[in-house]
């Protein structure tokens, strides 16, 4: 798996760490071993730039996911087609801000967006509530084992 990690902010990032876990979702995921993907952080008016183009919503957002090749997860037979996953593009600062509401650090809450990227990318939505409690559980899921690898 290829997976581009590039930080356009000021904000202290562990890229290493975001590039793990991304890899990690993939896989759990069962996607293709040549898929690639790219995670973009950027600040508040490049993320409101693309949120207003592309959501037609005013504001910055948490995170856009952009599918490329629409790759859908795949199983333990056969893994997803190879191709490109897509782009996923991370505020920070709108992160750390709902990192101190929900009450956790802004690295729990960046992982929390990354998984929730991933899954947007595989197709998975959350505008329905049984999507959304299927999605969200899914995403937990994707971070806590994740967070298992690292002790």
């Amino acid at each position: 798996m290829t997976v581009e990690v590039v930080n356009e902010t000021t904000a202290t990032i562990d890229l290493d760490t975001v590039r793990a876990l991304a890899e990690h979702c993939m896989a759990a995921m069962k996607v293709h071993p040549d898929a690639e993907l790219a995670v973009i952080f950027v600040d508040e008016v490049a993320m409101e730039k693309l949120h207003i183009e592309w959501m037609e919503e005013p504001g910055p957002t948490d995170v856009l996911s952009f599918p490329m090749d629409e790759l859908r997860p795949g199983s333990d037979e056969r893994p997803s087609d190879p191709g490109l996953l897509g782009d996923i593009v991370i505020c920070p600062t709108v992160a750390e801000s709902q990192a101190k509401t929900a009450g956790h650090s802004t690295d729990a809450e960046i992982r929390w967006l990354l998984a929730h990227g991933v899954l947007h990318l595989l197709g998975f939505d959350h505008a329905e509530p049984e999507e959304e409690r299927a999605m969200f559980a899914l995403q937990r899921q994707l971070v806590d084992t994740f967070a298992e690898t690292e002790r």
